[in-house]
């Protein structure tokens, strides 16, 4: 349909003239009704947003997804909490029960957290920004996953020796090296006075005092490993290396009865007491040697273990 004309009276030719707007004025007044719709438009928005309360349709929604998010993470969070406490609780029945009993020494802190000094530094999981809590959960499943892997070593390197214990509980040095009823505790394990240099030194052992020729036993079944005669020192000494960590030194002997590679049992006679090296008097030196590091002795037999009940552990392996 064709567009309507407009006219306009023209007083200075009397007559009626086509109407023609200019293309600048058509412009202005369609900058201005622009102006004047983004004007009502932002009023609107205003009051319905601040005034009355509403949301935007797309406001909903992203605060739908932000919810349904923060809910995940937080449930993975306490999932987080939920494994780092069951496996603490790993952790600390490991170190106290588990390898106690097979004579393990404990794992630092520093080895089970797997170089990571634990998981409280992302403990929380910043609900600012999605992306960066992301990246938080990550790194403390990362963790998790590798403390949990330390935790499984262990627990291998346990079940080995449960599988071995009836081999481990005849190597353990657990009975005295010679017979008590017939010796006294002369020295103990510790720092103490040296007899012959006077200084305050380190005692590795314990000294057990009594008569030349007193026979002394193998604490466990294991392999002579060092047969030597020295001057000074030990004197005349055995090492037997009972496997599983474990290792034992018998010093100051009168006669070794032993050489190296021999096998040898708990309670068989392998030397004799005597006052060989540095040595004031007729003695046994007794060390209990657990992965290269000297422990006290005492803590491995049972001091009230005497006459028949001893004699009868000594005498078995004659029965084997």
């Amino acid at each position: 349909m064709a567009r309507k004309k407009r006219y306009q009276f023209n007083a200075r030719t009397l007559a009626y003239e086509v109407h023609r707007t200019s293309l600048r004025k058509r412009f202005s007044k369609g900058l201005l009704l622009f102006s004047l719709s983004l004007a009502a438009f932002a009023g609107y928005y205003f009051l319905y947003t601040q005034y009355l309360g509403f949301e935007t349709p797309k406001t909903a929604y992203l605060k739908q997804r932000y919810a349904a998010a923060n809910s995940k993470f937080e449930l993975l969070e306490r999932k987080f909490e939920q494994s780092n406490q069951a496996l603490a609780e790993l952790q600390m029945r490991d170190n106290n029960i588990y390898r106690p009993i097979f004579g393990m020494e404990e794992l630092s802190q520093d080895v089970r957290d797997a170089g990571f000094g634990g998981v409280n530094r992302y403990a929380h999981l910043q609900a600012a920004s999605s992306s960066q809590s992301l990246m938080d959960a990550v790194k403390r499943m990362d963790i998790i996953y590798k403390k949990a892997f330390v935790q499984s070593r262990s627990y291998d390197e346990v079940s080995l020796l449960a599988k071995r214990a009836d081999e481990m509980a005849q190597c353990v040095p657990a009975i005295p090296p010679v017979a008590l009823e017939n010796v006294r505790l002369s020295s103990l394990f510790g720092y103490r006075t040296d007899p012959v240099y006077g200084s305050r030194r380190m005692h590795q052992g314990i000294d057990l005092s009594g008569n030349r020729g007193e026979p002394i036993y193998s604490a466990g079944n294991g392999t002579v490993v060092e047969v030597r005669r020295n001057f000074f020192g030990y004197g005349r000494e055995i090492v037997v290396d009972h496997g599983f960590g474990y290792k034992t030194r018998y010093a100051h002997l009168q006669e070794m009865l032993v050489k190296v590679g021999d096998e040898v049992k708990r309670g068989e006679q392998i030397a004799t007491m005597g006052n060989t090296g540095k040595s004031v008097g007729v003695h046994l030196h007794y060390e209990v040697i657990y992965r290269e590091r000297r422990v006290n002795p005492l803590n491995y037999y049972n001091q009230e273990v005497k006459g028949e009940e001893y004699m009868a552990m000594v005498n078995r392996r004659d029965e084997v």
